[in-house]
C-alpha cells in the first residue's frame, strides 16, 4: 500500500500574459485563495488582478535614512561639542558644514541598508525550498512560460484543473509538497 503524497496544489501553464491575468481575475472571482503567478517579465495588471497592494518599503527606506542622517549629526555632535571640544581656525565647536558629508553618507547607507531588508522581509526570503520546484517544467517560467499556482491542499482538484483548462490553460499539473 503506497503511501500518499501531500499536495501543496495545482500548477497551471499560459502562454500569454493576458490570459494568465484573465485566469487569476477568474479564479478570484470564484473564490479561490493562496494563488500565486510566476512570469519571464513583469507583468503591470497581475498585482491588480491578485490583489496586492501597496507596501512598506519606501516608509521603511526613508526612516532608515532618517535615522542615519540624525544619528550621525548627533554623534558628531556629541564628539566635537561634548566631549572632545578642539577649536580649530577659530571655527565653533559645532561646525555644522563639516558634519554634512558623513553625515549624508551614513543617510545613504543606512537607507539601502533599510531597503534591501524590508525588501526581503517582504517577500519572505531568503526561501530555500517552494513545492513548485517539484514540477520540472516550473523552469519555463523564467523564459517563456507564464505559470499560476492555487493553493489547495484538501479536496478534490477535478474542477479546479477543468476550470484552469477552460481558462487557456496549456498544461495543469498537481504540486506535491
Amino acid at each position: 500500500m503506497a503511501k500518499e503524497q501531500k499536495r501543496y496544489g495545482c500548477m497551471a501553464f499560459f502562454e500569454t500574459p493576458e490570459s494568465l491575468v484573465h485566469a487569476v481575475r477568474t479564479l478570484r472571482g470564484a473564490g479561490y485563495e493562496g494563488i500565486e503567478a510566476f512570469t519571464p517579465f513583469p507583468v503591470e495588471e497581475l498585482d491588480d488582478a491578485l490583489g496586492i497592494g501597496s507596501n512598506c518599503i519606501p516608509l521603511v527606506t526613508f526612516a532608515g535614512g532618517a535615522i542615519g542622517f540624525v544619528g550621525m549629526l548627533v554623534m558628531q555632535y556629541i564628539a566635537a561639542v561634548l566631549n572632545y571640544p578642539i577649536r580649530v581656525g577659530g571655527r565653533p565647536f559645532a561646525s555644522w558644514p563639516a558634519f554634512i558629508p558623513s553625515a549624508l553618507e551614513m543617510t545613504f547607507l543606512l537607507a539601502a541598508a533599510a531597503g534591501v531588508l524590508a525588501m526581503l522581509a517582504g517577500n519572505r526570503l531568503p526561501k530555500f525550498y517552494h513545492p513548485v520546484f517539484n514540477v520540472e517544467r516550473f523552469g519555463r517560467a523564467s523564459q517563456d512560460r507564464f505559470v499560476l499556482v492555487v493553493r489547495m491542499e484538501e479536496g478534490d482538484t477535478s474542477r479546479l484543473r477543468e476550470m484552469l483548462q477552460g481558462l487557456g490553460a496549456v498544461q495543469v499539473d498537481e504540486v506535491a509538497v
